[in-house]
């Protein structure tokens, strides 16, 4: 281990340690694919993550701060193992300079004993195919994904420490982190580095449409550089004039849950993951997306109206979920209550109210706030009985199906979440989703919808750290956010 490193030289020395494994790896890769010979134990003994450490050896009483993150709840070594340092830079600095600058940390660099599974750094993807070798007799020689140590019992608190371990640096290792990565790039049918740190998350195509035109608006505007989308295409200011047309004869059909990234050059721009329906969807991609560590997510979709006084085009912001979605109930069980955090719940009233115009008693009779309903039972409404009673002790106001599970989600990864709805039908009082009426409404409130969403992205960017909220950090939380 190199010690006593600098944030900087440290964050320099990892990207060297990874380079060169990552290099090496690839080396016998190529030559075995090409008919020579596998890696004896020398060789493969280099093919590791590098090792992040940072020690907290307090001489004097904590710094006390307001941070929810890049901060020790005890002393002790930390350690993790990291992957991409290069392109994470930005993040492992925002989290070790104040460790160093506040606490009095010190840091070191080394190789780790993690190995990495060969299919991680392939990145074009063809490149098994040059040879004839199988995936076995790749498995016998290099190392391959391993369930066993791919999870989540960091930020689910079940993790055991062996006598002397180093306790957890980060929530996610680096051969989780890559696992996640790989499954960006399946699911969105994008490359994980145009994943912005501002995620919109919708369940509806149609708000595509919208979060292209406005995309293309803001690149000729200057206010953005490009436009990344699913299949590699890539929307820029000498390709503005097609954009529609490209983007409709783009791949995007070919992938579970496309994703669109329009880029800025100050690094802030923004995501949007159509992400499908129910909450299966809603936590797979979630489950991925978190080991980007993105300053936020937003469900803005649509969902059932369950009070009179509502209509159609309606908004619902959730202060609080009935979840019975299910799909996390042995992880976060249901009784875990999941709260609003209030720098979000202001920006998307205070968004709502910019877009719409309205204020005072207007906005209070265009946008409601109170408990969502997120079921994983999209015909919910054909065990009425069953499902009534608990409705209404929670004196919910809407119903969808993914909320509640991107909410939890955060909560659990500890990204910042938040939902704003807006009301499609309202199954309870005969106005159900019929194709006509269903065009009318998309037709209307798609746009607006989207535009609160983005407006309130840029209300958050100007509370800087607050947003990561101490709500979300446990009693033993690793340093880094």
């Amino acid at each position: 281990m190199t010690e006593n490193l600098s944030p900087e030289s440290a964050v320099d020395r990892l990207a060297q340690l990874y380079a060169e494994a990552t290099g090496a790896l690839r080396a016998a890769l190529d030559r075995f694919l090409a008919g020579g010979a596998p890696p004896d134990a020398a060789e493969r003994a280099r093919f590791v993550y590098p090792e992040l450490a940072v020690t907290y050896a307090p001489d004097r009483a904590a710094p006390r701060n307001r941070r929810a993150y890049a901060k020790f709840s005890t002393p002790g070594r930390y350690a993790t193992t990291v992957t991409h340092p290069t392109e994470f830079r930005r993040y492992l600095l925002d989290q070790l300079r104040p460790l160093v600058a506040e606490y009095g940390a010190t840091i070191a660099v080394g190789p780790s004993t993690q190995e990495i599974p060969y299919p991680y750094v392939l990145d074009g993807g063809n490149e098994l195919s040059k040879g004839g070798a199988s995936p076995g007799d790749l498995a016998r020689h290099f190392p391959v994904p391993l369930l066993a140590v791919v999870g989540d019992e960091v930020p689910d608190g079940t993790y055991a420490l062996s006598p002397g371990e180093a306790k957890p640096l980060a929530l996610f290792d680096a051969v989780r982190v890559d696992y996640s990565l790989r499954r960006i790039i399946h699911y969105t049918g994008t490359d994980w580095r145009a994943v912005q740190p501002w995620i919109l998350l919708t369940n509806y195509h149609r708000y595509v449409d919208q979060f292209v035109a406005w995309g293309v608006a803001e690149i000729a505007a200057g206010r953005a550089t490009r436009l990344v989308a699913p299949g590699g295409l890539v929307i820029d200011a000498d390709t503005l004039d097609d954009a529609a047309g490209l983007i409709a004869a783009s791949s995007w059909h070919r992938f579970q849950m496309p994703a669109y990234h329009l880029e800025r050059a100050d690094a802030a721009g923004v995501t949007l993951v159509n992400i499908g329906v129910g909450p299966s969807n809603a936590k797979n991609i979630t489950d991925h997306l978190a080991v980007l560590r993105p300053d936020c997510w937003l469900m803005v979709g649509h969902c059932g109206g369950l009070r009179q006084a509502q209509e159609i085009g309606d908004y619902v912001l959730a202060h609080a979920y009935l979840r019975r979605d299910r799909i996390l109930d042995d992880l976060l069980p249901p009784q875990i209550p999941i709260p609003a955090l209030a720098e979000i719940q202001t920006a998307l009233q205070e968004a709502c109210a910019e877009v719409t115009g309205a204020h005072g008693d207007a906005l209070k009779h265009r946008l409601r706030t109170g408990t969502v309903v997120t079921n994983d039972d999209r015909n919910w409404e054909l065990r009425f009985t069953q499902e009534a009673k608990l409705i209404n002790l929670s004196r919910a106001i809407a119903v969808d199906m993914e909320s509640g599970t991107i909410a939890a989600q955060g909560y659990r990864l500890r990204v910042p979440y938040g939902t704003l709805l807006c009301v499609s039908d309202k199954p309870l009082h005969g106005e159900i989703k019929l194709p006509g009426a269903a065009n009318a409404f998309y037709a209307t409130a798609v746009a607006q919808h989207l535009l609160v969403g983005l407006n309130a992205i840029e209300r958050l960017k100007g509370a800087g750290g607050a947003i990561h909220s101490r709500k979300l950090r446990s009693f033993d939380e690793p340093p880094f956010r």
